[in-house]
């Protein structure tokens, strides 16, 4: 019979937060392939857990992936563990595990903290929907495009950022959110200096380049509001006149009255405005 992949989840700082259950898997795995065996091994002595380790991580996927499968394939079972958090986010776990699937294998997971979840409850932004994008890409080009898609997301917005690149990305953000955006800048979690600081985008960025960043951030956005919605619908009317507005309704099919209200709502203002602007103008 073939063995069980177990996606195992470790703490993403406090080593208090370890479960039981991982703790178990840990033990009982016939090995722990791991993104990092230097930093799991400190995790592993911690808990005198003696299971022994091979390395798994995106320079060695295609090749390492393959042989584990061979060997989940020859009965054994095998816990996968990142360097934090839940294996499969922002790390090839993913791809360790559709291997599986398409090999037939069972996988299982042994949940726990996962940083992108713990900052979003911390951050007291809007947590009923929210999006995770992980790290940015590392293309200018391509990450500019991933930018100007979550330009207008409604839904609160989850980024990774190493310390060095803190500042730079903040500045990048403030061009396509603008310096009003609400976020959170949320570092070293569960840790001793586990920090949540609040505020726009500019305020984080005065912050930042005054107080040289440290430890690993996750970065919480606000989505666009329908506030911030409809304002760029005004200021984007606002560059056409009301007849061309107007005429933009009429030409779907709308009546003159149907495309005059729906205009005015637009604008922000009353049909009456529109009326008698229209009114004054076919005077003249």
């Amino acid at each position: 019979m073939a063995g069980t992949l177990y996606l195992c989840a470790t703490p993403i700082g406090n080593l208090d937060d370890m479960t039981l259950r991982v703790l178990k898997i840990l033990e009982q795995a016939d090995v722990i392939a791991a993104e990092d065996t230097r930093n799991t091994l400190k995790l592993l002595n911690h808990f005198e857990i003696k299971t022994p380790m091979t390395s798994y991580h995106e320079h060695n996927k295609m090749q390492k992936g393959i042989q584990l499968v061979e060997r989940l394939q020859n009965g054994e079972n095998i816990a996968l563990v990142t360097d934090a958090g839940m294996p499969g986010i922002s790390d090839p776990g993913a791809d360790l595990v559709k291997l599986c699937y398409e090999a037939d294998i069972k996988v299982t997971v042994a949940p726990g903290a996962s940083a992108a979840v713990v900052a979003l409850v911390l951050s007291g932004l809007d947590t009923r929907r929210f999006v995770f994008e992980g790290f940015l890409p590392a293309d200018k080009k391509e990450r500019r495009e991933v930018l100007e898609i979550l330009e207008t997301e409604h839904r609160t917005i989850i980024f990774y950022e190493a310390p060095h690149r803190l500042l730079s990305t903040l500045e990048e953000l403030e061009q396509v959110f603008g310096k009003q955006r609400e976020m959170a800048a949320i570092r070293e979690l569960t840790k001793k200096f586990e920090e949540v600081r609040r505020g726009t985008i500019e305020t984080l960025i005065t912050y930042y380049t005054e107080h040289t960043p440290k430890g690993e951030f996750v970065l919480v956005f606000a989505g666009y509001t329908l506030a911030e919605q409809k304002q760029a619908k005004q200021q984007s009317f606002e560059s056409i006149s009301i007849e061309a507005h107007m005429q933009q309704y009429v030409s779907k099919g709308m009546s003159e009255k149907e495309a005059m209200k729906q205009t005015a709502k637009d604008r922000g203002v009353s049909k009456r405005d529109i009326y008698q602007y229209l009114h004054q103008h076919r005077k003249k």
